[in-house]
């Protein structure tokens, strides 16, 4: 193969068959369990980067099943969300995410820095209750339920949450294991179409796990929990601070 043709052609790893097609990536009848607890305002410090700054002790824990995705297909997704801001705006650092599918963790690591880990998450309905699991190898990591659409909610509130700003980090090493890449970048939700959302009662249990460290962020009171189903497009980043400047 010639230079001219690697440059071509190339577009991610490995160069003759990629791991994911490029974007845009939509998702149809994406369904989030998110159940926000109060956390140790210490150990967010400790973990969101700044610029970013921790605006309250809270997270976001999220069971996210994905049926219908271009690119990336059928998964499941777990992990934590914190509320920051950033220059004035209000938004989400993802600092933590476990899924059972090689492509999106591959699509999510090396085109936006999302932290994703290969895990076995999982979000089902048990009669009346909505279950989310999460387990690495044979540890269960993380469990939560919520009572199923106990209560509907406003779906233009819900709309405006999700099209909010996200950050990340991302890390990209260098041949001799220096950081060639170390960026913040935002990216938004968008196409959001939000086809229903409840809240109810719900419960959350965190458990300790050497590579997968959630109870790091311990729960100390559930506040909140929220159901949703929407169809969506997953944006494109771009770079707010060059971290290597």
């Amino acid at each position: 193969m010639k230079i001219a043709d690697v440059r071509k052609s190339a577009f991610a790893m490995p160069l003759t068959s990629p791991s994911y097609p490029p974007g845009p990536y939509k998702f149809v009848n994406r369904e989030y369990m998110i159940i926000t607890y109060r956390t140790d305002i210490d150990a967010l410090r400790a973990v969101v980067p700044e610029p970013l700054e921790v605006v309250e002790p809270v997270v976001n824990y999220e069971f996210i099943r994905m049926p219908d995705s271009t690119g990336f297909g059928d998964y499941t997704e777990s992990g934590q969300v914190i509320p920051v801001d950033f220059e004035g705006r209000k938004g989400s650092y993802v600092h933590a995410m476990y899924l059972n599918d090689d492509s999106p963790i591959a699509g999510g690591r090396e085109i936006w820095g999302f932290p994703k880990k290969l895990a076995e998450p999982c979000m089902h309905v048990e009669k009346d209750t909505l279950v989310g699991t999460l387990n690495v190898g044979s540890i269960q990591v993380a469990s939560g339920t919520m009572g199923y659409k106990h209560r509907e909610l406003d779906r233009d509130v819900v709309r405006e949450s999700l099209l909010a700003p996200s950050y990340l980090l991302k890390i990209i090493p260098h041949v001799d294991c220096t950081p060639r890449i170390c960026e913040l970048v935002e990216y938004y939700l968008e196409d959001v179409t939000v086809k229903g959302a409840w809240s109810g009662p719900a419960a959350l249990e965190l458990h300790g796990h050497a590579l997968a460290p959630v109870a790091q962020l311990p729960v100390l009171e559930v506040l909140s929990a929220t159901h949703v189903l929407a169809d969506l497009t997953l944006g494109l980043g771009r770079v707010v601070h060059d971290y290597m400047d």
